[in-house]
């Protein structure tokens, strides 16, 4: 699907902690297993699962699949069934998901579990197993989006349909699991293969430090609610690098800043799987944050999405 992170935002509701959530890898592996979901909508407390896929590979070869639709108890949304051309009449003679997650997860067992942008499809699974099971799913996993951006920087966008287009790979009924899954098979083997020939680096992540972000040009804008602003960034962004979002900050006459002080004004949660302070799913950053805001300090915490809209609409 093209959405560890231990923390779940939805509009008005507080975080999910998901604490035995499995670690985001950054390696190179010929025996895994390929994930893919679809759903009812980008909310794993809100929506439900309708199909669940995935591909068991030995040395590098497929040796065995695994699909299903799911009947998640309701009627489709119009454009779900636009997006994936899974219709309703398809669903009402489909298993429960219950029936399907128990051979789901026996199919994969302890393997480490690759996908694109495969925080969505783990969050769903996480809770939708603790839901019916009272367990958690917990394999470790590996983003083949997480490593895009690393082998191809110089791309816009790392979609699944971005990166099929720019490695040429073969990609029919997208947004079907099965057919995910497969494409996604291909693209983790083209990565591995630019990842060797390019020797590109797979070392943790270093975070940019603020001191080293430089204002571009005069393009200051004193209206700007976060102008002369300081802001804080915890975890991994999803739709830009830190440091870009950090010369964004100081482009528009805000001041990026690497740590929580009394000076603080902003502090935007990206994706906390990437983040080694996490301990019980919030960041150093945002336990501290929460308790200045709590003593009344001037300081707002808020997710990516809201940072973004934030730009976009005074702009």
């Amino acid at each position: 699907m093209e959405i560890g992170i231990k923390i779940s935002w939805c509009s008005g509701a507080e975080p999910v902690i998901r604490k035995q959530k499995g670690k985001s890898l950054l390696e190179l592996l010929d025996d895994y297993c390929v994930i893919d979901t679809e759903t009812t909508g980008l909310s794993p407390v809100y929506d439900s699962l309708i199909e669940v896929a995935a591909c068991r590979v030995v040395n590098g070869n497929i040796v065995d699949k695994f699909s299903s639709l799911i009947n998640p108890g309701f009627e489709l949304d119009e454009f779900i069934t636009e997006l994936t051309g899974i219709t309703n009449d398809m669903l009402r003679g489909a298993p429960e998901a219950a029936n399907v997650l128990k051979d789901f997860r026996s199919f994969v067992g302890d393997s480490v579990l690759i996908g694109h942008n495969v925080n969505f499809d783990i969050n769903f699974l996480y809770d939708s197993c603790m839901e019916l099971f009272k367990e958690p799913f917990d394999n470790n996993f590996i983003d083949t989006m997480r490593l895009a951006r690393r082998v191809c920087p110089e791309l816009e966008h790392f979609r699944l349909s971005d990166m099929v287009r720019h490695y040429k790979i073969s990609h029919t009924d997208a947004h079907r699991a099965l057919s995910d899954v497969l494409a996604t098979k291909e693209l983790y083997d083209a990565l591995k293969k630019d990842i060797v020939d390019l020797g590109v680096s797979l070392s943790t992540y270093t975070a940019p430090k603020a001191k080293d972000i430089v204002a571009n040009g005069d393009n200051a804008d004193p209206s700007h609610p976060l102008y002369g602003k300081t802001v804080v960034f915890t975890g991994a962004l999803e739709k830009m690098t830190r440091k870009d979002a950090m010369q964004l900050v100081a482009d528009i006459g805000g001041i990026p800043a690497d740590g929580i002080t009394k000076k603080t004004n902003y502090l935007i949660l990206g994706n906390n799987d990437y983040c080694s302070s996490i301990k019980d799913g919030k960041s150093s950053k945002q336990k501290k944050a929460e308790k200045m805001k709590l003593d009344g300090a001037d300081i707002e915490i808020m997710p990516e999405s809201v940072f973004y809209d934030m730009i976009l609409d005074n702009q």
